[in-house]
């Protein structure tokens, strides 16, 4: 029996149960072919406040279950994403357009990673015991915060998505999710029936596909008091500005322009191997992606050659039915914007190593060099396989060049000399530093996030940043008498 193929999803949005949304039903489009793959629900701004309600009325029962009965569902959810992997995997593949490799991550190593670890924050110490001068007991609590709204975009749909919504249901929270209706049923609709088969009750989980409208909506309702998004930094900084109005928490995980540093020491063929990576895996629509390569001057022109060879050597295609490297984009739109990148910083004085063309959705990887520090290239987020590589002189032109940037989501820096790397890390100011690494990683125990235009700090990952996230902390004393007061 297929996990989705073989239930009455199509055409209907998760708000509790399945229901008709009152938005336009659409099809899912496989962005390496543009097939049909199936026909999601749209939800509006009036079901999402309905839904929102609805929330609220279950949450609290879920919140008064005791703790080992919310572990056991996430429990059961994290088995039902290593149980049906293979199908889920499928539709991340078409839907997405992600290799094969990275949609099992998101499924296994990612969705259902995020549910066992969720499993034992719903166990973890929620309180400590305070000191008084008044004769009474003092303590304090963590407690759910009520809805959390979780906004999840296209380009890792169901890690995205299920970083918040695990720990937050764990934790007795009820969840109303927007994915982004260009991954509604990777990003979604798989999440919605895991929950459901797992035994979630009823109302505690609403996924809602819709456009900004319905984000915008989730965002104003005075119920929803704290927004999980992950996406653009234009699109987080509007969020920001709405959300304050109403006092509500928001944790922003943005955008990135993250630096790989490559130093003269470093084994040049693994870096450019790291390089490679960092920069085209997914098409480089990942936020922590390599977007700048500053390499010491000493071996730059090696570096940018060989990683021009991987470039041109690497194979682009269809990764639902080809071995390739690199596939599609996810949109016209998102292409067309990276291209703009490309052609204007070449018109900038940016020199051409490898790629810069394109067939349907399929982007060339692309490596950049000489690229002038005003160009497009190194200026901004480019969401797209380019490699832009600037050299450096020396250790404090490196600082210099890593940190010339609004954001500070992701760092890595290739060094035979790990302690130096380090010392050179803390002179450069981002959320994620890694030593030996490229710049993309992430793990369901870490806290995850940055700093500057890429974020308001670490808000998802691990025991501390979770009960930071998802509940409210509450002061209680307690006495044996009521005190005498002098009026």
């Amino acid at each position: 029996m297929a996990f989705l193929e073989d239930h009455d999803w199509q055409g209907r949005v998760f708000s509790g149960r399945w229901v008709d949304g009152s938005g336009e039903p659409y099809d899912s489009v496989e962005p390496a072919t543009g097939k049909v793959l199936g026909r999601v629900g749209a939800a509006t701004p009036a079901d999402l406040h309905r839904a929102v309600g609805q929330a609220a009325a279950a949450q609290r029962a879920w919140a008064a279950l005791p703790y080992i009965e919310r572990a056991q569902v996430l429990r059961r959810a994290g088995a039902l994403f290593e149980k049906y992997q293979a199908e889920i995997a499928d539709w991340i593949v078409r839907e997405s357009g992600a290799l094969r490799p990275f949609a099992e991550f998101q499924t296994s190593n990612g969705a259902a990673e995020e549910c066992y670890e969720a499993a034992g924050l719903a166990a973890a110490p929620f309180g400590e015991v305070l000191r008084s001068v008044e004769d009474r007991l003092s303590f304090s609590r963590r407690r759910p915060v009520g809805v959390v709204g979780v906004i999840s975009p296209f380009n890792a749909p169901m890690v995205l998505a299920m970083r918040a919504v695990a720990p937050a249901l764990a934790l007795g929270n009820a969840v109303v999710l927007k994915p982004d209706p260009r991954t509604a049923v990777c990003g979604g609709v798989t999440i919605a029936r895991v929950f459901e088969e797992a035994g979630l009750p009823e109302g505690v989980l609403h996924v809602l596909p819709g456009g900004a409208d319905v984000g915008a909506a989730l965002v104003d309702n005075p119920r929803v008091p704290v927004i999980a998004f992950t996406g653009s930094t234009r699109a987080g900084k509007a969020i920001a500005t709405a959300a304050a109005q109403r006092l509500k928490r928001v944790h922003l995980e943005l955008g990135g322009n993250s630096a790989l540093i490559v130093l003269e020491d470093a084994d040049l063929d693994k870096a450019v191997s790291a390089g490679a990576f960092g920069s085209f895996h997914h098409a480089g629509q990942i936020c922590m992606a390599s977007s700048r390569h500053l390499v010491h001057a000493s071996i730059a022109e090696e570096y940018t050659a060989r990683l021009a060879e991987r470039a041109d050597a690497a194979p682009v295609g269809d990764p639902a039915t080809n071995a390739v490297a690199v596939g599609p984009m996810i949109d016209e739109m998102q292409l067309k914007a990276a291209h703009s990148v490309v052609t204007d910083s070449l018109a900038a004085g940016a020199r051409l190593a490898a790629g810069g063309t394109y067939e349907g959705l399929f982007y060339r990887p692309t490596v950049l060099a000489d690229v002038p520090l005003t160009a497009r290239a190194y200026t901004e987020e480019i969401f797209g396989p380019v490699a832009p590589v600037v050299a450096f002189q020396d250790l404090d032109e490196a600082v210099r060049l890593a940190a010339d940037t609004e954001y500070g989501l992701s760092l890595g820096i290739l060094t035979r000399d790990t302690a130096r790397g380090l010392a050179l890390a803390d002179r450069i100011p981002t959320g994620l530093v890694h030593i030996n690494d490229q710049t993309v990683n992430d793990e369901a125990t870490v806290p995850f996030g940055g700093v500057g235009a890429s974020g308001n700090g670490s808000r998802h990952g691990g025991v501390a940043a979770n009960l930071e996230a998802f509940t409210e902390q509450q002061w209680v004393t307690v006495r044996d008498e009521i005190p005498v007061y002098p009026f």
